[in-house]
């Protein structure tokens, strides 16, 4: 016999794109304090996308609302088009900031996000950084199915997920990349490489990534964008650009990076594609 069920407000957001359908969707269920640990991680399996979030009262008085985040197999402590696309639906529900800035809790601890012409998230601090070691770039490039001389550049760009960033010679160079994914195993990958200067958009971004022993490529990724600001913006990149993502999967990602001072901002167009209720 099937146990007592409960309605939740739902909404799927599409994150990074100010079009329908081209950027990168984020389910999330309101009201989730209901919700054991398993019925949200069975949920998530059953949207089968990225991620799925569940809006929860905070614990922190700090923060307008707490977030937790689950893939297809695991939660995750931050996320960036999650962040964003739950932000979104958060607000566009009735929620009003407690200040000038909404203020997220989640696995990371407290995330301050900004509302401009977009909302945008301020950069986690990274839980590794700093230079890649050699075995790992030969493993890499092997798995991208180029050469390690093709790899011009390297972080560990890890705040939660596990990225390591790699800058290859330009956008077109990351568009060519076929990955075997057998070959690239559990690393991360993060590409990045530039396009002509006075165009849209300053670099092209895609990110390879392993779940339940099965490759994906992520459309649009927020984390990872994050990271790759927190290394280049202001050094190989102007303070702020644009980066496109999902090119290669049809999608239209458009991720706007500026670092003012110390702080990265990472924000991105957002759009509510279905809106409803959910019975668990």
């Amino acid at each position: 016999m099937v146990g007592a069920v409960s309605a939740y407000e739902f909404r799927q957001v599409d994150v990074f794109t100010n079009e329908p359908l081209l950027g990168n969707p984020v389910a999330v269920v309101h009201g989730a304090d209901g919700l054991s640990d398993e019925q949200m991680a069975a949920f998530a399996r059953w949207t089968n996308l990225s991620e799925t979030t569940f809006l929860l009262a905070p614990t922190d008085p700090a923060a307008d609302y707490r977030l937790r985040i689950f893939t297809v197999s695991d939660e995750l402590p931050f996320a960036g088009h999650p962040t964003l696309g739950s932000a979104h639906a958060w607000l566009e529900a009735g929620g009003t900031p407690k200040g000038e800035r909404l203020v997220q809790e989640c696995g990371v601890g407290l995330v301050e996000l900004r509302r401009d012409e977009r909302i945008a998230f301020a950069a986690p601090e990274l839980i590794r950084g700093g230079e890649v070691d050699e075995e790992t770039l030969v493993a890499i490039a092997a798995g991208l199915q180029i050469t390690r001389a093709d790899i011009l550049d390297a972080r560990w760009c890890d705040n939660g997920p596990g990225w390591v960033g790699v800058m290859l010679a330009d956008a077109d160079a990351v568009l060519a990349v076929t990955p075997d994914h057998a070959v690239l195993g559990d690393h991360k990958v993060g590409l990045v490489g530039r396009y002509p200067e006075g165009g849209e958009c300053a670099v092209e971004v895609r990110a390879f990534y392993p779940a339940d022993g099965v490759a994906f490529e992520d459309p649009v990724t927020g984390s990872l964008n994050a990271a790759l600001g927190q290394w280049l913006a202001g050094s190989q990149l102007p303070d702020a650009y644009v980066s496109s993502q999902g090119t290669v999967m049809k999608r239209r990602g458009r991720v706007h990076v500026e670092r003012t001072q110390d702080q990265v901002w990472v924000g991105g167009d957002t759009l509510t594609t279905i809106r409803g209720t959910v019975e668990l």
